[in-house]
């Protein structure tokens, strides 16, 4: 009748009971539209039925609840929290990757139990893809991901979704190690190593030395492939040059000895100075391989002539302005006369014949 006594007489002490019932399970994805939250595919809990909630709270379960789960069929089990207890009297949802981890159908006998598990220390996961490695933070991602996580167990192969893309982990090893191969990542520090994903093959930095060093000793050999080998050299300037030169000229015969050697030197200068560059006559076709590109001959800047001189101070235009009304320089004269006329003065004396 009583659940208990404690040791000091008269007090009753609420022991935790375990819940532990049978339930048909059924994927996530066939639950009722109205209910289904597709979000719960891509973590570690599951719903259950309003039953189970009642005699949850009248067995004095701890809090968070836990609940392990095993498959009727072959014993496998795996560990989880509850999400909602929405489900149908007798059902159970599951996300897929705990369906396939246990290696049930829907529909299949699932006895689920409540339980405790330690605070996790330690996890080290695998990806069983190399797609992984192209997250540029999976540490963010991780954090993130595990919130929708109760609990971790040994073996189990989680599915995240990230970027509209799906990635598989795999559970390798947990800390605290415990009977139940399970631990709780509920409100604490989580420690989380990385095995190679699958498929990862480690490269050989060796072959890369060798094969950087060859590539450049190929490119030393060959200038026209590499960077410092300069415009001139690659479109063979200094001969399209010569050969205008020669084509531009009156007499491109060649004189003959008596002894019948050629009197012809083929003097080549090395210095693209030395040649003489003409614009007369018609332009001289410029055929490139392939993949290359000219940007141009230099440019020679006209030499000034002997006559002109260079105007250094920028006086250019001096002299004296004129006006179109001339003015009176003499001193104490003004510019303008005074327009009033002269009357003669009248005599003093006037005589009458």
């Amino acid at each position: 009748m009583f659940s208990g006594f404690n040791s000091f007489g008269g007090g009753f002490v609420d022991i935790p009971q375990k819940f532990e019932e049978f339930f048909r399970c059924y994927p996530v994805a066939m639950m009722n539209d109205r209910i289904r939250k597709d979000d719960a595919n891509f973590g570690g809990k599951i719903f259950l039925p309003p039953s189970a909630l009642s005699k949850l709270t009248m067995l004095n379960v701890r809090y968070p609840m836990l609940f392990e789960l095993t498959a009727n069929e072959n014993g496998r089990s795996t560990h989880g929290g509850v999400l909602e207890f929405i489900a149908e009297e007798g059902r159970a949802y599951l996300p897929q990757w705990m369906m396939e981890t246990l290696g049930v159908q829907p529909g299949s006998l699932l006895k689920i139990g409540s339980t405790d598990l330690p605070l996790g220390q330690f996890v080290k996961i695998q990806p069983q893809s190399v797609d992984f490695l192209d997250i540029s933070d999976p540490k963010a991602v991780l954090e993130n991901v595990l919130r929708k996580f109760s609990s971790l167990t040994v073996d189990d192969i989680i599915e995240i979704n990230y970027n509209d893309n799906l990635y598989r982990i795999k559970v390798l090893e947990v800390k605290p190690e415990t009977a139940c191969k399970g631990v709780c990542v509920i409100e604490t520090d989580l420690v989380t190593d990385f095995a190679p994903p699958v498929g990862y093959v480690e490269p050989d930095y060796q072959a890369l030395q060798r094969q950087k060093a060859e590539k450049i000793n190929k490119f030393k050999q060959d200038p026209s492939t590499y960077e410092t080998g300069s415009m001139s050299k690659r479109i063979n300037y200094k001969g399209i040059l010569r050969n205008n030169q020669n084509s531009l000229s009156l007499f491109n015969g060649e004189g003959q000895k008596l002894s019948g050697k050629s009197t012809k030197k083929s003097t080549e200068p090395d210095d693209l100075s030395k040649l003489k560059v003409s614009l007369d006559g018609e332009p001289l076709r410029l055929d490139l391989p392939e993949g290359q590109l000219f940007f141009g001959f230099p440019i020679v800047v006209p030499k000034k002539s002997e006559g002109e001189e260079e105007d250094s101070d920028g006086s250019r235009f001096q002299g004296q302005g004129q006006s179109l009304r001339k003015s009176s320089k003499r001193r104490g004269k003004s510019d303008h006369e005074s327009s009033k006329a002269k009357t003669p003065k009248s005599p003093e004396i006037i005589e009458v014949d």
